[in-house]
């Protein structure tokens, strides 16, 4: 189990190269034109990988005070030589697939369900009415993440963005002793950001882009993704603008995900439909918050609701991979786990 105290040190290029080959840093532009300067601008708006350019829109790359559209053309130019933007068989996708990490949930049978955890490289959102156990899964995964990979982890940092206050370091050194680990490495190796407003959880991810490309990081928690929004923007006249921001900060989630290969999981909250079609006809009442754009951006979606006393049930609410159907899972004092017939 020792293998857990040297996540922490793992750091610097070298090993991050390793990690994940697909990461170019930004410095790999410098030259054909493009100066020291550019890199560093291109650095101060949040593009820290070649990826993360290439992929980038051209309009945004101009907005980006001193590039004008010339230097725009010649950086997408010289980033488009080193990412592959083109076609690929669907053998070297698959073959890319099966080499995709999973992490653990804690529970056997919540694995099964989602074909092996939590799939690193997309974006798992979960949702669910309060007490349903959502921040407990993601306090439970932010150890997991840390575990060698055969235990079910994915050897790698975990970044927290809390957005409502409910991180307690608490429960993460009670998921650590169960795995026997110490509870300062645990604690060392996840970095946590409160939110306090939509534009401060969108700046936060672009100090989560920088940091993961110092280090070898494998989760990024957003717990939870629309609680700021929801308080912000109020009424059907901010509707437009809410959707907006939340479509952008989903938008780099994304790119984060693409470029470093993490594992997002998002929480959100549910509505409670008040028209009569849906308690007519005896239809579950509570739908997630975010509309079409989070519907689309997320991967997996999971739909989580209370059992009896500890136990939690999970529905695959939507995903393009797995058959819609439910698992069981505890919270119990350490951590998420099965239910104890």
């Amino acid at each position: 189990m020792t293998a857990m105290a040297d996540t922490a040190t793992l750091q610097g290029d070298e090993e991050f190269e390793e990690y994940n080959p697909q990461a170019k840093l930004i410095k790999t532009l410098e030259g054909n034109g493009i100066t020291a300067g550019d890199v560093k601008k291109l650095e101060e708006a949040g593009y820290y990988t070649v990826e993360a350019v290439a992929y980038a829109p051209k309009k945004c790359l101009i907005a980006i005070k001193g590039i004008s559209e010339a230097k725009a053309d010649k950086i997408l130019q010289e980033a488009s030589k080193l990412v592959v933007m083109g076609f690929k068989s669907a053998t070297e996708i698959h073959q890319t697939r099966s080499n995709i990490v999973f992490v653990t949930t804690g529970s056997s049978e919540l694995d099964r369900l989602l074909g092996g955890g939590i799939e690193t490289g997309s974006i798992t959102e979960i949702f669910g009415e309060f007490r349903s156990g959502k921040t407990q899964l993601c306090h439970t995964l932010a150890v997991n993440c840390q575990l060698p990979i055969d235990m079910g982890g994915a050897e790698g940092k975990c970044l927290y963005i809390d957005t409502e206050g409910t991180f307690r370091p608490e429960r993460l050194i009670a998921v650590a002793e169960r795995y026997k680990i110490a509870g300062d490495s645990v604690l060392d190796n996840v970095a946590c950001a409160r939110a306090y407003n939509t534009d401060h959880q969108t700046q936060l991810l672009i100090q989560a882009s920088a940091m993961m490309t110092e280090s070898r990081y494998a989760l990024l928690i957003v717990d939870s993704a629309t609680g700021l929004y929801r308080t912000e923007y109020s009424g059907r006249g901010e509707l437009a603008a809410r959707q907006m921001h939340l479509g952008r900060f989903l938008r780099m989630l994304l790119r984060l995900a693409d470029e470093h290969g993490v594992a997002v999981v998002i929480t959100n909250q549910v509505v409670a439909q008040v028209d009569g079609a849906a308690s007519m006809f005896g239809g579950d009442q509570k739908k997630p918050i975010g509309g079409h754009i989070l519907a689309h951006a997320s991967t997996t979606r999971l739909y989580l609701r209370k059992g009896r006393g500890e136990t939690r049930i999970c529905k695959i609410y939507d995903s393009p991979c797995l058959p819609e159907s439910e698992a069981m899972f505890a919270i119990n004092a350490d951590g998420i786990g099965d239910v104890k017939e």
